[in-house]
């Protein structure tokens, strides 16, 4: 279980080294003490400006991160290298650029061309959901292995973690044969791609929905780390919160 920062652990050097603007978008949204100790340590330590920092209020950073269902614990080299994996990942991100009406066709490998174009051409907005130790490598990143042709959906590099991470993207719910085909690409990835002082490759799969307990039933007992998040969309979300998203137009001109 991923420890969060308790009450009586105030930082002062954190709290002074944000501006006010940070301190009332941390005082008016999140709600416990514990979550705004965590927001201003992270916005002190990750730098993170007001607008990113409304991202992370926004997706509910606090509550989501570290909870996804990963076999992170039994397969990485160690516990501290499986911790740092499950501190970067959450089990759910809010994508307010995707379009879910495009993606309301009978054809599930359309819908996941759509989604993965969508997030290819929103790239910048799609790493400050996912985090700022993320480096975009390509997407459709072909692998070759005796002859058969694969192609990794999204590929990023880690900094933190010092690994590739492949995210397989799923416009549907969850299901267990995703799991052998990333475990797959990871195999190719460790054995093709990856530098010899880098980790093992990680991979996570985006759903649109998952039952978490079958999740982590059928993740168990495979070799590769691999952890499982769903995805909202803007249209998803309740009306009160959609009125709250931060103007698009303004997203763009500071990206």
């Amino acid at each position: 279980e991923i420890r969060q920062p308790m009450a009586d652990e105030f930082n002062w050097a954190d709290f002074v080294a944000i501006g006010f603007s940070h301190h009332i978008e941390i005082i008016t949204k999140a709600k416990s003490l514990e979550a705004r100790l965590f927001y201003i340590h992270e916005s002190a330590t990750r730098f993170w400006n007001k607008y990113v920092l409304r991202d992370y209020l926004k997706a509910d950073l606090y509550n989501h991160r570290g909870t996804l269902p990963n076999n992170f614990t039994a397969t990485m080299p160690s516990t501290k290298q499986a911790l740092k994996a499950v501190n970067a990942f959450k089990d759910e991100y809010l994508l307010d650029f995707i379009n879910v009406e495009e993606l309301d066709t009978q054809d599930e490998d359309l819908n996941e061309r759509v989604l993965e174009k969508s997030i290819v051409d929103n790239i910048k907005r799609f790493i400050l959901t996912f985090g700022q130790d993320f480096i975009f490598v390509g997407n459709q990143y072909r692998l070759e292995v005796s002859g058969e042709e694969m192609f990794v959906d999204l590929l990023f590099f880690n900094r933190e973690l010092n690994s590739l991470v492949a995210v397989e993207l799923k416009s549907g719910k969850f299901r267990s044969s995703y799991l052998g085909q990333l475990s797959t690409y990871l195999s190719a990835l460790d054995t093709y791609v990856r530098k010899p002082h880098e980790n093992p490759a990680i991979g996570i799969l985006l759903c649109r929905d998952m039952n978490q307990s079958f999740v982590e039933f059928a993740i168990r007992d495979y070799d590769k780390p691999m952890g499982v998040a769903t995805y909202r969309a803007t249209k998803d979300m309740p009306e009160r919160l959609r009125n709250a998203l931060p103007d698009i137009e303004e997203l763009k001109k500071l990206l």
